[in-house]
């Protein structure tokens, strides 16, 4: 671990259940069942949640050739409801102001994700939210305020979002736009993240070294970098030290 902080120039952050406690797998359908309530007078309840699924169906399979992730939404979205993204944005628009907050609940902030994201903006190093883009840019603000790192408070070299990317986490594209973005080699960057897929295998498929947080044992590495894992607060020790 001692050379990767070496030449350590980019901290890459997973968001849910790395820097904040939140289980995808209870937090989606609690998320679709606000939104379906917040629409149900315009779409009914089982069209929305078709047109929510094949819409991120598409955005997973976005392969970073194309469209932004948003305009791969956008296009299978708004057909199957029957509605313009003109007539509903401005609805959207206030679900993720009034409605979206209440879901503040169903996570937890994590103690050590601030104090890592504090020393990762001392030393100097660029910071990047490498969440899977699948939301828009203000879900995403506010889960960072959930888990005590808001943008009024650090700026973020980049956010990934729905908005501004051209792949998933599903594709390596994903971590190639990222290394873009930055003007870093794959040996500057560390991601962080719980998800061996998404986070830790992906992301070495294009030479990015990870930090795993989780309590399993790791599969066979191949070649895969893995700089250590466990919770934040073992990545903190490690990190302090530097």
């Amino acid at each position: 671990m001692d050379r990767q902080q070496d030449t350590l120039r980019a901290m890459l952050f997973d968001l849910d259940d790395t820097l904040l406690v939140n289980s995808m797998e209870r937090f989606v359908p609690m998320y679709f069942q606000a939104l379906t309530r917040w629409v149900a007078d315009l779409i009914p309840p089982e069209r929305l949640i078709a047109a929510l699924m094949r819409a991120s169906y598409a955005m997973d399979a976005n392969d970073g050739s194309g469209p932004t992730n948003a305009e791969v939404f956008a296009a299978v979205f708004y057909p199957e409801v029957g509605y313009s993204q003109e007539e509903l944005q401005p609805i959207f628009e206030r679900f993720y102001a009034e409605e979206f907050p209440r879901l503040r609940a169903l996570t937890r902030p994590i103690p050590e994700a601030r104090s890592l994201v504090e020393w990762a903006f001392g030393r100097g190093l660029q910071v990047v939210i490498a969440t899977n883009p699948l939301f828009p840019r203000s879900a995403i603000e506010q889960r960072l305020e959930w888990a005590g790192v808001p943008v009024s408070e650090f700026d973020y070299t980049l956010i990934t979002s729905y908005e501004n990317m051209h792949a998933t986490k599903a594709h390596p594209a994903y971590y190639r736009e990222i290394l873009a973005y930055l003007g870093r080699q794959p040996e500057e960057c560390l991601m962080v993240g719980d998800s061996w897929e998404w986070d830790i295998a992906q992301a070495a498929s294009v030479g990015i070294p990870g930090y795993w947080v989780t309590d399993q044992n790791a599969p066979n590495l191949g070649s895969i970098t893995l700089v250590g894992k466990g919770d934040l607060a073992g990545l903190w020790e490690w990190l302090r030290k530097y």
